[in-house]
């Protein structure tokens, strides 16, 4: 019988860190699958789950939960062997590293940023080498995985029951993936809530199609948009997997209200739920709070900064992907029709993994610090 192998605490820099590293669209594939691996190990789903989400097995994912347990971000990264020896010795090599990501008025210098000649003439007059070209200097930095970047900013979570908050979403996804048994007052149904949008009549770029060589299939690049946004409202029960959503003028409480009237009518009064959302101000108030207390609903909201906790975020990444990106609706009637057309695809065939694969495969090309999201 395999060990049980258990994620370590993870913090609210790391979730979001990991985020990042499966919404982006290029880098490697390995380091994608593993970081998806952690994220989902993260809001405690079982290794037989994750497995059948990433098209793996139970014991790839033990062992890379084991990795990152014990060597952090590190694990994620493919770590390839071969070629030449390497030019510089090993304290060379990490004199280098260590320079190139220093801030060069740091070490007296007067500028803010390294060039590749600023820094080869640094690393030279410091005789920490007797010499290095430009592109040599460029594959050593590679190879130790530096790379020029821009600058990014990012937020510290100012919520004072970020562990609270988060612990308490942990618990309700444990209940719903049928890990831990309901208590007396939890509720026996989770579902996620978010909006997705605003959804645009205007030519998306970034899509993909099948076209003859040499020949993409265009759309146009002027527009013009006197038709307004709608805004997608979407609920996702965590136990079934099955994918709700619903398009909508505005973004307001009485909207958000209803919706949650209906989601609420799916399942019998007795049946107790939770509901796990952001903090929107159309989320809160005395009139949210009021119709859950009436409805027998529990509100579980995300700490500050950490939509990493929320499980109907990855969802969003297909719609793009399937609904918006390389499109040109010419009503929202049609964009509306689309939508609605791919979440019933997209429910009808939850249980099969080879379309699940499919529906994530946007998400498989090479391609969410303590309390901090990144918002550049």
């Amino acid at each position: 019988m395999a060990a049980r192998v258990e994620l370590r605490e993870i913090t609210n820099e790391e979730g979001n860190r990991l985020l990042r590293m499966i919404r982006r669209s290029s880098g490697s594939i390995v380091t994608w699958r593993r970081a998806q691996i952690v994220l989902l190990a993260a809001q405690r789903m079982p290794a037989t789950r994750i497995a059948e989400v990433v098209f793996s097995d139970a014991d790839t994912v033990r062992e890379v939960i084991h990795n990152f347990n014990r060597d952090g971000f590190d694990a994620l990264y493919p770590r390839y062997r071969g070629g030449r020896p390497r030019t510089f010795t090993l304290p060379q090599r990490q004199a280098i590293k260590r320079i190139a990501l220093s801030v060069p008025s740091d070490l007296g210098q007067p500028f803010a940023t390294w060039s590749l000649a600023k820094l080869a003439d640094y690393l030279v007059a410091e005789e920490v080498v007797d010499d290095i070209s430009h592109e040599g200097l460029r594959q050593l930095l590679r190879e130790e995985d530096v790379s020029f970047q821009a600058l990014r900013t990012w937020k510290r979570s100012n919520d004072p029951a970020f562990e609270a908050k988060k612990n308490r979403i942990l618990e309700l996804y444990a209940i719903a993936d049928g890990l831990a048994e309901p208590g007396l007052d939890d509720p026996s149904v989770v579902v996620c809530l978010d909006e997705f949008g605003p959804l645009n009549l205007q030519p998306q770029p970034g899509g993909r199609a099948w076209a003859p060589r040499a020949k993409p299939r265009r759309i146009r690049a002027t527009y013009t948009r006197p038709h307004g946004v709608r805004h997608l409202l979407c609920a996702l029960d965590v136990a079934s997997d099955l994918l709700v959503g619903e398009v909508s003028e505005r973004k307001t409480r009485v909207g958000f209200l209803a919706f949650c009237e209906r989601i609420r009518a799916r399942y019998p009064a007795e049946t107790r739920l939770a509901f796990v959302l952001d903090n929107f101000s159309v989320h809160k108030g005395d009139q949210v709070c009021g119709w859950a207390d009436k409805n027998n609903v529990e509100l579980a909201y995300t700490p500050h900064y950490a939509s990493w906790l929320n499980r109907i975020e990855p969802q969003f990444k297909g719609l793009r992907y399937f609904c918006l990106d390389g499109t040109d609706h010419p009503d929202h009637e049609t964009q509306g029709r689309l939508i609605a057309d791919y979440i019933d695809w997209r429910n009808r065939h939850r249980d099969n993994p080879k379309l699940r694969h499919l529906t994530r495969r946007q998400l498989l090309r090479k391609t969410v610090h303590i309390n901090t999201a990144n918002v550049a």
